[in-house]
Formats: C-alpha cells, structure tokens, sequence
C-alpha cells in the first residue's frame, strides 16, 4: 500500500531549474522523515536532502545553497526546488520513506543537465 510517486524531471540547461515533486500514500505522511536520494550513471546512490519529520532539513554539501527540500502534509507531498543546475546534477532522483525499519522507493524520475 505504500506509494512513492516522483514527478517533474526532464531536460535542463546549465544554470536553469527544476522542481521535483513526490506523491505519497498508505502510510502517515508528517509522522515520517522523507528523503531524496539521486543515483547518476556508474555512481553508487547518494543523500541529497532530508525533511525531518518533527520539522528542520539538511543538504548534502555539493547541493547546498542550491537546493531546498520542502513538505506538505496537507497534500501528502515532499518536493525538491533544484536552482542553477549543473551538469554533475544530472541522474535520476528518487524518494524515500523509511517505515518501522523498511525502506521504501519511488520510480524515479530522471533529471538531465545539458548544453
């Protein structure tokens, strides 16, 4: 029943933008911290960016100043504001829920930057 929808990657040009938005169901949605990870070609996954549940995020440092990570519980959403993209942010970025020990995935949505 839990579900992690990602959504609004695509093609970007250096210094542009994006906004990740991700879906969630069947579980609690503001009684849990949510994560977004990214995993380029041949590149082990990597953290970018937590909401703590109880309130306060973090970055990963290679994002910081540039991305921000923010929640809606009314809406069951957690998303991700990428401002001057570049090229070393392109990979498919993923969402995370960990559930009693279990961690949970969306499909990805891949983000490419490119001239």
């Amino acid at each position: 029943q839990v579900q992690l929808v990602e959504s609004g990657g695509g093609l970007v040009q250096p210094g542009g933008s994006l906004r990740l938005s991700c879906a969630a169901s069947g579980f609690t949605f503001s009684s849990y911290t949510m994560s977004w990870f990214r995993q380029a070609p041949g590149k082990e996954r990597e953290l970018v960016a937590v909401n703590y549940a109880g309130g306060g995020t973090i970055w990963a440092a290679s994002v910081k100043g540039r991305f921000t990570i923010s929640r809606d519980s009314a809406k069951n959403t957690v998303s991700l504001q990428m401002n001057r993209l570049k090229p070393e942010d392109t990979a498919v970025y993923y969402c995370n829920v960990n559930l009693s020990g279990n961690q949970y995935w969306g499909q990805g949505t891949q983000v490419t930057v490119s001239s």
